[in-house]
């Protein structure tokens, strides 16, 4: 299974060409490091409340992605809060997001391409391969909000993620938005996991 920091990049992929939808750099920063915060929480390692976040469990998940931040917390001399946590990860989220690129190339999941732009310069783009990964997290999410049905704890924490740090806004057309605007929402609401981590991104937006 992908981690949410995985999902969340596939979700700021283009389909066509993989390159990255144009989002505030720190919508990104906090989706990310927010993200591998709720990985961590869903595999009952950390807890979080408005004052501060928890080690729950400091044995290590097995996944390279998750387990340097963890040991990071577990490490920390003293106990922050979330906002504090989310505001340190955030700081240094181009490590994750490269190994998390990584790792879906080496699934199979993109492939990596470079684009040169006059001799000196290089751009790189993730094109997705099959198109069957990204396919299927974006259409599984767009099932969701399309629907009435209640999501699974996994999807309600991405979707309150990815509505947090306005990807909605930025990878549905204003119009598609627009319909599923309360039904995110009612969503968001339902996550009870990171809902003051969440509402501290939304803050921080402001």
């Amino acid at each position: 299974m992908l981690t949410l920091v995985e999902e969340v990049l596939l979700l700021t992929l283009h389909d066509k060409d993989g390159s990255f939808v144009s989002v505030p750099a720190f919508s990104l920063e906090y989706a990310l490091s927010g993200a591998i915060l709720m990985d961590l929480a869903l595999r009952d390692r950390i807890d979080t409340d408005p004052e501060k976040l928890m080690i729950v469990d400091p044995t290590p998940t097995g996944d390279d992605l998750l387990d340097p931040v963890l040991e990071k917390i577990s490490a920390s001399p003293k106990t922050l809060s979330t906002q504090e946590w989310l505001n340190a990860l955030a700081l240094d989220t181009h490590p994750i997001k490269e190994r998390a690129l990584d790792r879906l190339v080496d699934h199979g999941i993109l492939q990596r391409q470079e684009k040169k732009f006059l001799w000196v310069f290089g751009q790189r783009r993730y094109p997705v391969i099959d198109n069957r990964e990204q396919r299927e997290v974006k259409l599984r999410i767009l099932g969701i909000l399309l629907s009435d049905e209640i999501p699974e704890a996994r999807d309600t924490v991405l979707i309150a993620l990815a509505d947090s740090c306005a990807l909605f806004e930025s990878i549905l057309s204003r119009e598609e938005y627009l319909s599923v605007s309360e039904r995110i929402q009612q969503i968001a609401r339902m996550d009870l996991i990171g809902q003051a981590m969440i509402q501290m991104i939304h803050e921080m937006r402001r």
